[in-house]
């Protein structure tokens, strides 16, 4: 008898559906992202993930905070951060303004002066590692093995972490200035004027927070994300956000049992189970961004699948030849993400194969982890890349017989690729119009 694991799947990638009605096609296909990714979340990776977040932001939460608005404070604006911060913790109700005061009150206290150059290295430390740690996270979830380069790392999470507080200033100052304006007084005495501004300030923090989430699914990962897969996700993950904050609320509101158990320490409590809510939603929205991008895998999920000796063949020659190709038409190096998508598959599925041949002296990596051929495609044959990932291991079977057979076998495997290099291969190959500089 089939588990619902089994049945669910079954029901869903059916062969009827293929001759459906165009709304019923359709209707499926939606459904199969909330399975997969309620799937996923149910096999406890995620959780995990989110777990480790959690520890990860309550020691980089004030640093971070610190480090990220001290350009706010030298403009007299970092009081601005406040309102901010409250709102983000409003679901933790009535302990929300309290936990926002403390954490103002530690990043007042975090001085230059006072921190010195070892303290504060050892801030920059923290802060960095959080970004990472996040990084990770979001890797796994779009199944990348490698992580950005050190000097990648360090600009791109600096962007993070300094231009961020600059984008905040500018908003802030906006919205400043548009509530002063004479106009805008004016316009506000027309009722429909103001209730359409009603309207947009009920909306308006879920349209930060799903920017917010679309801009970090498009950024971290360390691969390319479409622009439709990062907005559809931190649209997604926006809504369960707020609506789970909402719920939380009512939750934290209306149960005294929490205070009753765990008395002066119910405020980390429930801080914590918030702190893990959110990290597991914004890895759930980073999930449904995955596979918007990356349909394919919706029913197998992040299964593990073992390659055969020819699969592992074909991913090289089709790895090996794009490198060529880009490298030959004075194109952008791609790494091996972008080349697994251009092959349909995950990073982690080409990320071995790309490591045997950088082995076997046929790849090289560049400081930005591109790709790129070890010599000149006329010179690498393509017995060579065949026999950099072939996983060759001897049975020691003591039969010439079969011995004689195996020899055979790879003699006449010789013999077709005899004077056959990658050139001969890249004749045709193009690469896509994205890869050109």
């Amino acid at each position: 008898m089939k588990t619902l694991s089994q049945t669910i799947p079954d029901l869903l990638w059916h062969e009827r559906w293929k001759t459906a009605a165009p709304l019923t096609r359709a209707v499926i296909h939606v459904l199969r992202y909330p399975y997969a990714v309620v799937r996923d979340a149910l096999l406890g990776e995620l959780n995990m993930r989110a777990m480790s977040l959690v520890y990860t932001t309550l020691l980089s939460l004030v640093p971070l905070i610190a480090l990220s608005f001290s350009l706010l404070k030298a403009f007299d604006f970092h009081y601005e951060v406040e309102p901010l911060l409250n709102n983000l913790l409003s679901p933790l109700g009535s302990e929300a303004p309290v936990i926002t005061s403390r954490i103002i009150q530690f990043v007042e206290n975090v001085k230059g002066s006072t921190l010195g150059s070892i303290g504060f290295a050892l801030l920059i430390y923290t802060v960095f590692s959080m970004v990472q740690k996040v990084e990770e996270s979001f890797n796994h979830v779009w199944q990348v093995t490698r992580t950005r380069s050190l000097a990648r790392r360090f600009s791109e999470y600096l962007s993070v972490i300094v231009v961020a507080p600059v984008l905040m200033l500018i908003a802030i100052g906006l919205i400043g200035t548009l509530s002063a304006d004479s106009i805008t007084s004016k316009l506000l005495k027309y009722e429909w004027v103001a209730e359409s501004t009603i309207w947009l300030s009920r909306w308006m923090p879920l349209l930060f927070i799903s920017a917010a989430f679309s801009f970090v699914y498009g950024l971290i990962p360390n691969t390319r994300v479409t622009v439709k897969a990062a907005v559809i996700g931190g649209i997604v993950g926006g809504v369960i956000w707020t609506l789970a904050g909402e719920l939380f609320a009512a939750l934290v509101v209306g149960s005294t049992r929490t205070t009753a158990i765990y008395s002066t320490f119910a405020i980390m409590i429930v801080a914590l189970i918030w702190l893990y809510l959110g990290w597991l939603i914004l890895l759930i929205g980073a999930k449904l961004s995955f596979y918007i991008q990356n349909p394919h895998y919706l029913r197998h999920g992040q299964r593990r699948i073992e390659l055969g000796n020819a699969m592992r063949e074909e991913l090289a020659l089709g790895l090996m030849t794009r490198v060529a190709a880009h490298h030959q038409g004075r194109y952008a190096s791609p790494t091996v993400n972008d080349i697994a998508q251009e092959l349909g598959i995950t990073g982690d599925m080409l990320a071995p194969i790309s490591a045997k041949l950088e082995k076997s002296g046929l790849l090289l990596k560049t400081e930005d982890n591109g790709l790129v051929p070890a010599m000149d495609s006329g010179e690498i044959s393509l017995l060579d890349v065949l026999d950099a990932v072939r996983d060759v291991r001897s049975a020691d079977v003591a039969d010439s017989q079969i011995d004689a057979t195996m020899n055979t076998i790879n003699e006449a495997i010789a013999t077709s690729l005899e004077g056959q290099t990658l050139r001969t291969l890249i004749a045709t190959e193009q690469p896509p119009n994205d890869a050109r500089e």
